[in-house]
């Protein structure tokens, strides 16, 4: 194929990361359409995310943190940015999916904010549906990664955009419970993560 296709192939990747900025593994590469590990930058507080039954009930499940910071956890897998790149991009709405075999609960595990709890005051980050478009309950699924610092993300949610007049942009954080789990939640205080690929090997093993 002619040189000059790649080379305008590559040039409009560039351009395109310039534009928008691509979301960097922990080896400083794009992250693409492949699984990564969410993992905290403050190590000693924990490990990386995966799913746990509610209370005492082992479903539904919702997002939360491993307490040991050697277990890295559950995988995800990002998609359903509207923009078109191929390339995970910064500070855009787009879908999360904790990517795990069959589970006790037979239900799909995308990220989605819940109802509110009255008892603990807090929105919290549960696995749910698949969105089905943009609009509708499906914007309870939508999140953005967001660089803060140098060398470090955040997730936060908007209802929709975040004008001015528009619904506010929430950071999502640890909520600890009252048995010591550490939820994912809508907080005023950001997890700080990064990202490390996974292989196909570990992501097999994950079950529920």
């Amino acid at each position: 194929m002619n040189p000059t296709f790649y080379f305008l192939l590559a040039l409009t990747a560039v351009l395109a990361s310039t534009a928008y900025g691509a979301v960097l593994d922990i080896n400083g590469e794009p992250i693409f359409g492949d699984s990564y590990y969410v993992l905290p930058v403050i190590r000693g507080r924990g490990g990386g995310l995966t799913l746990a039954g509610r209370g005492d009930q082992p479903c539904p499940y919702d997002i939360v943190q491993e307490s040991s910071e050697v277990d890295e956890g559950i995988p995800v897998k990002f998609s359903n940015w509207r923009i078109r790149v191929a390339f995970v991009p910064e500070s855009q709405n787009l879908n999360i999916e904790t990517i795990v075999g069959p589970t006790i609960c037979i239900q799909s595990t995308y990220w989605r904010v819940g109802e509110f709890d009255h008892e603990r005051k807090q929105y919290f980050v549960v696995a749910g549906p698949k969105p089905e478009g943009f609009g509708g309950d499906s914007v309870k699924s939508f999140f953005k990664i967001e660089k803060s610092g140098d060398d470090a993300y955040r997730f936060t949610f908007c209802p929709r955009t975040c004008r001015s007049n528009g619904p506010k942009c929430n950071d999502v954080g640890i909520f600890v419970d009252e048995k010591g789990v550490r939820r994912l939640a809508l907080t005023d205080e950001p997890f700080l993560v990064v990202f490390k690929k996974a292989n196909v090997t570990e992501i097999a093993s994950k079950t529920m």
